[in-house]
């Protein structure tokens, strides 16, 4: 049997998988990559006052952790999206697993602040080659008629670690302690990355030719140049898009959990029941709209089309909850964040598709480290200004007008400055 040479002779029932069997394995497989993705990076929110009295820390000291997290997230993000189009989504996706799961078995041996805001740098540097190197295994293996879908259900496992964390985490907590939270993920995720290596392959030429043949925003074989990406107007919408909108589902990730224990009274035990609610909302939400937006597209909508639309309607609940009052209990106050969160699930699965809606396939990755990183930069502002007033009434007011605010100024670039890019535009 003659294997591609980039790749380790593996079991004969997986390399004799067919294309279509294999495309969905390799989507489930993502799937749950990304739910041990989030498992590591939700430890900190879900532990949030464990870890305030274990290292002394304000709601500021907390917010400096998630940004030395978030800086590194986002220093590195432009840079695995070239990784993944430079040495291909195989080798980049296990080089990122393997390090981010090292990176949380550290943060579990931590004993020392500085050992462990140093474990939460590394796992920045090394989480972030997850979703280029994802996007580009989308972008190879489906068309746009299913592109969406397909995304949507390998990104899933994100927010269904956001679901399972807050019981798997007090769970882990209580019969053991705040350690091990971070140390099981770390070692599942070892794991998992070994499973990767043996299953993933490159889409051979007859997959690559349907989604030529279905293509309709710009699948190529030729690309721009790395330094030509930053003329396009495109680019910079969609950085822009995710610059204003990212914030609100970092928030979501890094703070909602300790706001629902901190400010509505629930316990450790109490999250591990109830925490995980507007998660799973925010989950079936988004991939409701994503499905949504598949449909358009298979009934003649071009895909950035469908996808601006969806995301307009879907934007329009996000004011609305300016009239939901802050301290209306445990009850309203998760229906508030199950909205919020169904709103920046749907917008965060969608923009990661916009680069492969208006770049040529090579650029995909590229275009999709390059707006995440910048994403994160925004996240990285917000996050600064959250730790500085949630001790007041007054902040969390001006806190929750700002993730009222955010989305529908996202529809201004989206709207203006995204369309398809294709490299005969470019002369010369």
């Amino acid at each position: 049997m003659r294997l591609n040479k980039n790749y380790p002779p593996v079991a004969v029932s997986t390399s004799t998988m067919s294309p279509e069997t294999r495309r969905w394995a390799i989507v489930f497989l993502i799937f749950f990559i990304t739910i041990v993705n989030y498992l590591d990076r939700q430890v900190l929110s879900i532990l949030k006052p464990i870890l305030k009295d274990e290292f002394a820390l304000t709601d500021q000291g907390y917010a400096l952790v998630v940004n030395l997290f978030t800086v590194c997230y986002a220093l590195m993000y432009p840079l695995s999206g070239w990784l993944v189009d430079k040495f291909g989504a195989r080798k980049t996706m296990v080089f990122g697993i393997f390090g981010w799961s090292i990176a949380s078995i550290c943060t579990g041996l931590s004993n020392t602040f500085l050992t462990f805001a140093f474990s939460r740098c590394l796992l920045g540097l090394c989480e972030p080659t997850t979703y280029p190197a994802q996007i580009k295994v989308i972008t190879t293996w489906f068309s746009g008629k299913q592109r969406a879908t397909a995304n949507t259900l390998s990104v899933a496992g994100g927010p269904i670690g956001a679901i399972i964390a807050p019981p798997f985490i007090a769970w882990l907590v209580l019969k053991l302690d705040w350690h091990w939270a971070f140390i099981i993920p770390g070692i599942i995720g070892i794991v998992i990355a070994v499973i990767w290596m043996l299953l993933y392959r490159e889409a051979p030429a007859n997959v690559l030719e349907e989604s030529a043949r279905l293509e309709t925003a710009g699948f190529s074989t030729s690309s721009f140049k790395w330094s030509r990406l930053w003329g396009r107007r495109s680019l910079w919408g969609i950085i822009l898009v995710r610059f204003i909108t990212d914030p609100v589902w970092y928030f979501c990730a890094f703070w909602m959990p300790g706001y629902l224990q901190e400010k509505t009274g629930l316990s450790l035990s109490q999250m591990g029941k109830y925490g995980w609610i507007p998660f799973l909302i925010g989950n079936v939400v988004a991939f409701g709209t994503a499905a949504w937006s598949d449909k358009r597209v298979k009934r003649g909508t071009t895909p950035l089309r469908s996808r601006k639309i969806m995301l307009t309607l879907i934007s329009v609940l996000m004011p609305l909850m300016l009239f939901i009052p802050n301290d209306g209990g445990v009850v309203v106050t998760m229906f508030k964040f199950c909205v919020i969160a169904g709103v920046a699930l749907s917008w965060t699965y969608t923009a990661g598709m916009l680069p492969a809606e208006t770049f040529p396939l090579k650029n995909g990755s590229s275009v999709m480290g390059i707006s995440a990183g910048i994403g994160a930069v925004g996240a990285v502002f917000f996050n600064y200004l959250i730790g500085q007033v949630m001790g007041s009434p007054a902040g969390v007011e001006w806190i929750f007008i700002g993730i009222a605010v955010l989305h529908p100024l996202g529809l201004i670039p989206l709207w203006t400055m995204l369309k398809r890019e294709t490299p005969q535009e470019v002369k010369g």
